[in-house]
């Protein structure tokens, strides 16, 4: 079952962290967000296998905005 883990914040991504195929675990870091000179992380809420990432470094997302999808 696929589940989408979104953004809680408006901000750019700076870095990504996971990429697609990647195992992942709850709270591993995808992407890393800079919103107002600080560093955010987008963490997964699930564990599974990262079939998606909707973002690349250097993209605005807005708050709700689907980051990537996991496989569980």
């Amino acid at each position: 079952m696929s589940k989408q883990v979104c953004a809680d914040i408006v901000g750019s991504v700076m870095r990504v962290v996971a990429h697609e195929g990647d195992t992942i675990t709850l709270d591993t870091d995808l992407v890393i967000l800079e919103s107002m000179k600080m560093e955010i992380p987008v963490r997964s809420e699930f564990a599974g296998t990262l079939v998606e990432l909707k973002v690349h470094e250097g993209d605005v997302v807005q708050e709700g905005d689907v980051i990537a999808v996991v496989e569980e």
